[in-house]
């Protein structure tokens, strides 16, 4: 008896590992379109939340149970948590807890089951309106700093227009209000919100426009997601701020403005300034320009005192002065010169005089002598024969003249 041999040795598939298998499985799933982007309608059962915050469910329904998983960052969103036995709506993605081998939900908006409805159809507007570019950064318009008149699109007896009015009066009481009243709610709201948009956008005096409305349900806030209502907003002349429902709830109107507060009171705070920020600046600022002042003008008395010193030593008084005081020792040297050179020369003069009167007719007539003057001529007698008898004369002795006739 023979046996077959085969010439090509028959080739044994490897056997996947428990994390291979598992790690296959989750690529597969999350490779998938519609489980990355899956709703769920289901009970809930076991529902708990850990310290972390994170939150533990199943979705069940007559067939089959899913567990789920939303974490803490998705659960500050719900303003209730579910119970066991709530009917809701999931939204999340499907994968794999690698550690357990279990197939999870992992959830990221949660709301009642009968809202599912209304939620898709928010979604599929948003995205519409999101792909046109209605909700670009690049068109969103700035806020004016110190905004004169606001516009407030709200119900006149809406809790939200007393909350704004509140807001403005604490924080800017400059600015004044002008309501353009509307409905916020029901089926006829939609295009009265727009007419009142439009009104406050045909006017020249207003500078930002508020739309508001306090917190309700999904069906409460549904006229915030009209398309009529999301383009009047992004045509707005006028920036526009949108604090509607509370801070966990989001409309249509808030990605369509300029900016989105999270209450009608946080939109008010966002349009203005804070008066007291501002008499906080001002007083900063007076305390800076004081301060700046007092340098300016340190440094401007110290330029001054060194001008003053500069021209001080250039001014012609000063050149003035040196030169009177130069002119002063230049006289009294000269006058000491004088007096020297006056004193030589009376001591010359003096003895001059003394070898003068040495020789003077005055000492000869001292000593008894005369001169005897003809009258006629006033020439000096030296001789008889220059008289004769009857002739008149002046004779002059020492100490005097007296006339005389030749007999």
């Amino acid at each position: 008896m023979f046996e077959q041999l085969s010439l090509f040795p028959t080739i044994e598939p490897l056997p996947f590992t428990v994390s291979q298998l598992v790690t296959r499985i989750r690529a597969v799933l999350e490779d998938e379109p519609e489980l990355d982007d899956a709703w769920v309608e289901g009970e809930v059962s076991n529902f708990t939340q850990a310290s972390s915050g994170h939150c533990y469910f199943t979705l069940k329904d007559a067939g089959a149970e899913l567990r789920c998983v939303m974490w803490k960052t998705d659960a500050r969103k719900l303003s209730d948590l579910p119970r066991d036995g709530d009917q809701v709506l999931a939204h999340g993605r499907v994968s794999v807890y690698e550690q357990r081998g279990s197939l999870q939900l992992y959830v990221d908006h949660l709301e009642p089951a009968g809202l599912g409805r209304l939620y898709q159809q928010f979604e599929r507007l948003r995205a519409r309106l999101e792909a046109e570019g209605l909700f670009d950064a690049q068109r969103k318009r700035p806020l004016p700093r110190f905004p004169r008149r606001i516009g407030v699109v709200t119900s006149p007896t809406a809790a939200a227009l007393r909350d704004i009015l509140h807001v403005l009066a604490r924080r800017y009481p400059l600015a004044e209000v002008l309501l353009s009243p509307t409905p916020v709610q029901g089926d006829d709201a939609p295009p009265q919100i727009v007419g009142a948009l439009q009104a406050l956008n045909a006017r020249d005096d207003v500078d930002v426009i508020l739309v508001a409305r306090g917190g309700g349900s999904l069906e409460e806030l549904w006229a915030f997601n009209d398309e009529r209502v999301a383009r009047a907003i992004a045509a707005s002349r006028l920036p526009v701020v949108c604090g509607v429902g509370h801070e966990t709830d989001f409309s249509l109107a808030d990605f369509a403005a300029d900016v989105r507060a999270p209450t009608p009171s946080a939109a008010a705070e966002v349009a203005t300034p804070d008066a007291a920020e501002l008499r906080g600046q001002v007083a900063m600022l007076r305390t800076r320009l004081a301060a700046a002042l007092d340098r300016s003008v340190a440094a401007w008395r110290a330029a001054l005192s060194e001008q003053a010193r500069a021209l001080r030593h250039l001014s012609p008084t000063a050149r003035l002065n040196q030169a009177r005081q130069r002119v002063d020792d230049l006289s009294a040297r000269a006058a000491g010169w004088m007096g020297h050179a006056l004193a030589l020369r009376q001591e010359r003069l003096a003895g001059l005089v003394g070898r003068l009167a040495a020789v003077s007719p005055l000492a000869t007539l001292e000593r008894g002598y005369a001169i005897v003057r003809r009258r006629a001529d006033g020439s000096i007698v030296r001789s008889t024969a220059q008289v004769a008898v009857g002739d008149g004369v002046t004779v002059r002795v020492h100490d005097g003249e007296f006339d005389a006739a030749v007999t």
